[in-house]
């Protein structure tokens, strides 16, 4: 089955594993679809560290090392869910040259009283594709000085339609002469898919979808109003930070800058010359709380100048949001990084605030667990915020699955399973 193939739900449930491989951890989750096929239910868990050098700013750079962590990982959830064989899989990427990005396209129409049937529609988002993947193959040349770096198309959504500036969910049969049109399209280089195509190979796994994790996390939160929400999701990992900008319902693009939770532990074995293992047990003791308050001092000290780089890279990344409209006020954590206290104190800071349109002073919470309603965890393993790009790859799976029947996102998959073939 190819990698962006539709899914196939001929039980009345299902098992899919959900596979997150960090800098420092594997995460495997494997849930069951239930026979509404709109919700899941975790049965198993498991977590493998990573060796030094398996990964490098969140990319794969040794697949044998990954292969054997991600190995460990699933062994583990299957043990605990007492299944011998998950084949169907959805994994995450993550990475600085994986690029997401909303791109809109204005199309005037010739006769404005025909109503739009579904050939012009395939054509109009058409070419939005080909539009933002000429926009992202000219944003890699820019920033890695290489102008024949081959990049696919991972994920796509539709974020909003107008027709003659009004908003509507579906433009067929509609009449007018301005279309607009705006895609989120998450763009990776063939040479970090292959790696993750060649992992999944070794494990036995079919591969059902590989995801830009900031898009997974960002798509994660359902509220009443969707069309209301606006919020900024911020997923602290072990390589690297990973930004979606969420703006009335519609996820408007991703960034990632290579400093995470690795940079911390790396600066409390230099300090301290300790093994890193040690200073990875010292940095968590350090955000639980369990260090003297000496050694706590110490610490918060030393890393306040790292905190003051990382809030710097979520400023930079922020900055190209600030170009057309104001920022969301509502910031939600993830990730392993984030319960490191001076992350959450540094977004709370005025300071850098002040320097980015914010419709409002920025409301920094965490994103939970609890918090995504499509899946649920049965093992009791699942309780904070760095497991939620997991559970975000889970729930995408569904969502997936549920917005195939949508024609709107039944003809953007053909659309994207067109470009995979060019």
């Amino acid at each position: 089955m190819g990698l962006f193939s539709g899914f196939s739900w001929k039980q009345e449930t299902d098992l899919i594993l959900a596979l997150d491989i960090g800098t420092e951890v594997v995460k495997a989750l494997i849930f069951r679809v239930e026979n509404d096929q709109k919700h899941g239910t975790v049965i198993g868990v498991g977590r493998a560290p990573q060796k030094a050098g398996n990964m490098q700013s969140g990319a794969v750079s040794d697949i044998s090392g990954v292969i054997e962590s991600s190995r460990e990982a699933i062994s583990l959830a299957k043990e605990e869910a007492k299944v011998k064989r998950v084949e169907k899989s959805i994994i995450g990427i993550a990475g600085e040259l994986v690029k997401g990005t909303t791109t809109t396209v204005h199309y005037e129409r010739v006769n404005p009283e025909i109503r739009i049937a579904i050939p012009e529609l395939k054509m109009i988002i058409q070419k939005v594709q080909e539009k933002a993947y000429e926009r992202i193959k000219k944003q890699l040349a820019w920033e890695t000085g290489q102008n024949d770096i081959e990049v696919k198309l991972i994920n796509a959504a539709i974020v909003d339609v107008r027709i003659d500036g009004y908003h509507v969910m579906n433009p067929v049969n509609f009449q007018g002469k301005d279309v607009s049109m705006s895609v989120f399209n998450a763009y990776a280089p063939m040479i970090h898919l292959g790696a993750l195509q060649t992992i999944a190979d070794e494990l036995d796994l079919d591969l059902l979808s590989i995801a830009a994790e900031p898009y997974a996390v960002a798509r994660s939160i359902e509220v009443e109003d969707m069309l209301d929400f606006s919020a900024i999701f911020i997923d602290v990992g072990g390589g690297t930070t990973d930004i979606a900008v969420v703006r009335n319902g519609g996820l408007e693009g991703t960034k990632m800058f290579a400093l995470g939770g690795r940079a911390f532990t790396k600066r409390l074995a230099q300090e301290f010359q300790i093994p890193f293992d040690t200073a990875e047990r010292m940095k968590i003791d350090y955000s639980l709380g369990k260090l003297p308050g000496a050694d706590a001092s110490r610490i918060a000290a030393l890393f306040a100048d790292d905190c003051r780089v990382w809030i710097g890279g979520v400023e930079l990344s922020l900055l190209e949001f600030a170009e057309t409209d104001l920022l969301p006020s509502r910031i939600f954590l993830c990730g392993g990084g984030s319960g490191l206290p001076g992350i959450k104190q540094a977004l709370g800071a005025s300071e850098w605030a002040q320097s980015l349109p914010f419709s409002k002073a920025p409301q920094v919470s965490y994103l939970q667990p609890k918090d995504i309603v499509r899946i649920t965890d049965t093992t009791g393993r699942l309780g904070n915020p760095q497991d939620i790009t997991p559970i975000g790859l889970a729930n995408l799976a569904l969502l997936d699955h549920i917005e195939e029947e949508k024609m709107l996102s039944h003809i953007l998959r053909r659309s994207m399973q067109s470009l995979e073939k060019n």
